[in-house]
């Protein structure tokens, strides 16, 4: 009902985010490329299509057939008009274009209804195709849009804190709009890759997709990926009982082989998606646990139930999937703050205490000497931990060392010769490598050939940025900082209870509780610095390599193609001879040793900060304090309320497991949550 659909190609044309919100009306802004951001555009767009002498023969033929060159020529034609693709770049920055730019770069529409909104909305986010006769502005300003962010008035179809990200595609051309479709990607905690059932069943493109959100597991915030296949009531019914392989059952209706092949599908892509997970994932990861990694959906059905019930199209399954990630979410992000807040309560309570006991100081000197100690002792945990994916990377670098020329030619050659290629290649030189378009499949040099030294340290990364674990295992990074802020607690009770702080029990209580705010708030900083970590690699073949792309993409005239191939080739060659995948591997050694040194360092100064504050006496300042005393004793019940709902999680998924390990046979029964 508010983005565009097709039944025969990719429709959305750029990223589009969907959220609700407190408005009283159905919102979108249309974000444009900024002036400087379209130059660079414009910039590579005229060079893909400058040509200092007529090609001829097979690559006079393949100008025509040409995918790059195809969505250059298109774009401009949008913007400044028929003949732009004839014009360099000094003229087009000279022309004017044919839509109306706002100075602001940003484009408000609004509407009463989701309809009227989806209409106006519609020729901004559609893709554009040749030959269409449109000629409306929102049209001509369509290579300018990077993002659209729609906002509905608050609704139970999508949760106040759910946003869902519409994005086409493998990445853009356009460098800003590709940086964009990789961190968006990237931020998200759920991916669906979604493809109707005829391009399950016959095509390779849910396939890139796939590989795609499995690296967002390695270098992002996601955690679960799963297949949504759409269209599922589409069936030709005599064509599937004659192409039928399965079951000794027949089949009486349509609705009947409807799920049949759902069953089918589910059946084959299940085991498909959870063998590619875990050969690129910890074993010890959850999203390796899940039931159902595949879902069957049907929307005409949804709405219709001509042929299926509404639980059989599995939409309201997906909408409950939401929901109890979102209740998750909430669920600890209320922990942080109140435990946050219940500690500056009990801070504040402890100044306005009337007994403070002389020998305080010596207790935070212990205390100070005791964190010290294991602040050395994490260090060395985080070293012996990282250390886990040096031979790893050692092994990678030598297996990159043996196929990188496999792997590169296999990107640079193509069935029908250079026909179709030779401009998408000098696309590729362009941007360092990397060619992304919103139809075709991504292709990216530098990662074609590390990537021998991902299929060497993906599980082991992953192991290490994993949240489960214990500290004896010594891979996972989290577990030792956990054991780290049990040991400053127990540490910090013992003391307590020797030295007699008994009448500053809220001091005592605000330092537990401070610990494990500092503490959880590294979890973020380390998944923030995971993915510069992960994609070290490839950054630094792209630089070394960039002296060679830079020079290919200058070839042009007869067998310019051949010519581009060569210099890569033989650039590749030389970079290799000089150690580039040594450097790749200690560059990504040297983003492990940064990442150790701040969690140290802001351990260090957050933990001073803290025993700082808790050491001051309670005069001067203190004496003004109001009484909190009945909001210490709210939020500690919210506290002790939350701990219990945390606790009582625990052990519930701690029965289901032993039940499941018990009867091997059985699948446990579906979990529920009351919000």
């Amino acid at each position: 009902m508010l983005l565009p659909v097709s039944g025969e190609s990719i429709c959305t044309s750029c990223i589009v985010q969907v959220s609700s919100g407190c408005c009283e009306q159905y919102e979108a802004k249309i974000h444009l490329l900024s002036d400087q951001e379209w130059k660079e555009e414009l910039k590579n767009l005229t060079r893909l299509l400058h040509r200092a002498e007529e090609p001829s023969g097979e690559e006079e033929d393949a100008w025509g057939r040409d995918d790059a060159v195809e969505e250059a020529v298109w774009k401009l034609q949008l913007f400044y008009g028929n003949g732009a693709e004839g014009k360099n770049y000094e003229e087009l920055l000279r022309a004017k274009p044919k839509g109306k730019i706002p100075t602001s770069r940003v484009i408000t529409l609004k509407a009463e209804e989701a309809g009227e909104l989806s209409v106006k909305l519609d020729p901004y986010i559609r893709t554009q195709r040749r030959g269409w006769d449109g000629e409306s502005a929102e049209t001509h300003i369509w290579p300018l849009i990077k993002l659209v962010e729609v906002t509905l008035p608050k609704s139970e179809l999508i949760p106040e804190g759910v946003v869902l990200v519409d994005i086409p595609g493998t990445g853009d051309f356009n460098s800003k709009r590709d940086e964009m479709w990789k961190k968006t990607i990237d931020k998200c905690s759920v991916i669906w890759v979604i493809s109707d059932i005829e391009r399950v069943s016959g095509g390779r493109a849910h396939e890139d997709l796939l590989n795609e959100s499995i690296k967002a597991c390695q270098r992002g915030f996601c955690r679960d990926v799963a297949l949504v296949v759409t269209k599922t009531d589409k069936l030709h019914l005599l064509e599937y009982l004659r192409e039928r392989k399965v079951g000794n059952q027949a089949i009486q209706s349509q609705r009947e082989a409807v799920l049949e092949r759902n069953t089918v599908i589910k059946l084959q892509r299940n085991k498909m998606l959870k063998e590619k997970l875990k050969s690129k994932l910890p074993a010890d990861l959850k999203i390796l646990e899940a039931s159902e990694l595949v879902y069957t959906v049907s929307a005409q059905e949804y709405w219709q139930q001509g042929l299926l019930a509404e639980e059989e199209t599995e939409i309201p399954k997906l909408r409950e999937y939401i929901r109890r990630r979102l209740l998750d979410k909430k669920r600890r992000m209320v922990t942080t703050y109140v435990t946050e807040a219940f500690g500056l309560l009990l801070l504040t309570d402890s100044f306005n205490c009337a007994e403070n006991l002389q020998n305080e100081y010596s207790h935070v000197s212990v205390l100070r000497r005791f964190v010290e100690e294991k602040i050395q002792l994490l260090e060395r945990s985080i070293d012996q931990c990282f250390a886990h994916i040096e031979r790893p990377l050692q092994e990678g670098v030598r297996d990159a060392r043996t196929a990188y020329r496999r792997l590169l030619g296999a990107c640079l050659v193509r069935s029908k010769g250079n026909q179709g290629f030779h401009q998408t290649l000098k696309a590729v030189c362009l941007k360092n490598g990397i060619y992304a378009s919103r139809t075709l499949a991504r292709i990216d040099l530098n990662e074609a050939i590390t990537q021998p030294i991902y299929d060497r340290i993906d599980p082991v990364f992953g192991g290490i940025f994993s949240r489960s674990g214990k500290p004896t295992d010594g891979l996972a990074l989290m577990p030792h900082i956990d054991a780290f802020k049990h040991s400053l607690q127990e540490k910090m009770t013992e003391i307590g209870i020797r030295n007699g702080w008994k009448y500053d029990s809220y001091k005592r209580s605000f330092l537990i509780q401070e610990i494990s705010a500092i503490l959880g708030g590294l979890e973020g900083h380390i998944l923030r610095k995971r993915r510069r970590i992960y994609e070290s690699l490839t950054t630094s073949v792209q630089s070394d390599l960039k002296p060679c792309y830079e020079e290919a993409a200058q070839i042009t005239g007869k067998k310019a193609c051949e010519r581009m191939k060569d210099v890569i080739r033989r650039g590749v060659d030389r970079q290799v001879a000089e150690g580039m995948f040594e450097r790749a591997q200690q560059r990504m050694q040297h983003q492990f040793q940064q990442l150790k040194n701040g969690i140290t360092e802001k351990v260090k100064g957050s933990i001073a900060t803290m025993l700082t504050l808790a050491s001051s006496q309670g005069d001067g300042l203190y004496k003004e304090l109001a009484d909190v005393k009945s909001e210490y004793k709210e939020m500690e019940k919210l506290h002790r309320s939350l701990r219990e709902v945390a606790e009582n999680a625990v052990l519930r998924r701690g029965m289901q497991d032993f039940l499941l390990r018990m009867s091997p046979s059985k699948a446990p029964p579906p979990s529920r949550f009351n919000s």
